[in-house]
């Protein structure tokens, strides 16, 4: 199967490439490559593609960054989820898509399940469920898969890095770190999410899942692991949400429950301490 992926070289579509590649026929597709928000160009790069399965980890994630551009937001996120949407529905080929924890707003309080109300905080939330929407009404053939506190080799381009190098920075530069205690989530490496997507992909169960680690944590208890696998020395201080000054609005509780992958017999995840312990031994 030739399968294009688009967002190819960012930090989870550099560890889907590397998984479908074992055995797909993988077309890496960069923003150099393809623009999302432009159908046109949408069409003419998957058709000359030959593509059987699209793969789309593109989006507009940087959260403070949209709440300033919010029309880049919408034109990356929910547009170019459209025109993805359109052509692979004209060209009568599956599309795999990625969306995120942040559709909630914390305030269940405990493993939230696909069907359950959702309720954005903020514009990037916001444009990424208008995406979600979008693909459910102009695609038949379709998997969403919401993700949670993402971490692998390849740095995150929007962010510049993601949560361990963060915090691997902040020990070398800092007499002390403080992560906060009341935000809850699940971490989860992009090496597995990629591993169950295949999985979910050789299916015909279309529809929406949530797929993350098994279990969940504070940003400090994830942190606390980072420092003792890696020897940090640097203090470790916890703190609360209201001790940092806070420009755009965030769930406070936003664990997912990989209930559709269960039902299906298709959800492989690993625990998020066993899966962190093992990424950061291999460093």
């Amino acid at each position: 199967m030739k399968t294009a992926i688009i967002g190819a070289n960012g930090q989870l579509g550099s560890a889907i490439s590397d998984y479908f590649s074992q055995n797909h026929g993988v077309i890496k597709l960069t923003h150099e490559d393809i623009e999302i928000s432009d159908i046109d160009n949408v069409r003419d790069v998957l058709k000359s593609s030959g593509a059987e399965l699209v793969i789309s980890t593109a989006a507009y994630h940087n959260v403070p960054k949209c709440e300033e551009n919010p029309a880049v937001a919408y034109s990356v996120n929910a547009v170019g989820s459209l025109n993805l949407a359109r052509i692979t529905h004209e060209l009568d080929i599956p599309l795999l898509h990625y969306s995120t924890d942040y559709v909630f707003d914390g305030s269940k309080l405990s493993p939230y399940h696909e069907d359950d109300e959702t309720h954005p905080l903020n514009v990037y939330a916001e444009s990424k469920l208008s995406g979600e929407n979008l693909i459910r009404n102009y695609c038949q053939r379709y998997f969403i898969i919401r993700v949670s506190g993402l971490y692998g080799r390849t740095v995150c381009r929007a962010k510049g890095g993601n949560f361990i190098t963060t915090m691997m920075k902040a020990a070398r530069e800092k007499p002390e770190v403080r992560v906060v205690t009341d935000e809850i989530l699940t971490p989860t490496p992009v090496t597995e999410i990629a591993m169950n997507s295949f999985y979910l992909a050789e299916t015909d169960a279309y529809g929406l899942y949530h797929m993350t680690s098994q279990g969940e944590c504070s940003w400090y208890e994830f942190a606390e692991v980072i420092f003792d696998e890696l020897g940090l020395s640097t203090p470790l201080k916890e703190a609360l949400t209201d001790d940092f000054p806070q420009t755009v609005n965030r769930p406070t509780y936003s664990v997912l429950e990989n209930r559709n992958l269960k039902s299906i017999a298709r959800d492989k995840m690993s625990p998020w301490k066993t899966s962190l312990q093992t990424y950061l031994r291999s460093f």
